[in-house]
């Protein structure tokens, strides 16, 4: 099970760490600032039987 995943944000290039809350369920989608550049994405979750998360943002 994975606590935390990481995702480029395709604004500013930085690798930004997000953490994974496994209790919301398998698929996850939540707005949030890049804390490099502050541009607003949507950060998209997808948590597999095994509790692997694979994450992803697009600009909002």
């Amino acid at each position: 099970m994975q606590s935390e995943a990481s995702y480029i944000c395709d604004s500013c290039g930085e690798e930004i760490v997000v953490p994974i809350d496994l209790s919301g369920g398998a698929e996850q989608s939540y707005v949030e600032d890049c804390p490099v550049c502050c541009r607003p994405h949507v950060i998209y979750v997808d948590i597999d039987e095994d509790g692997e998360a694979r994450v992803w943002a697009e600009r909002e």
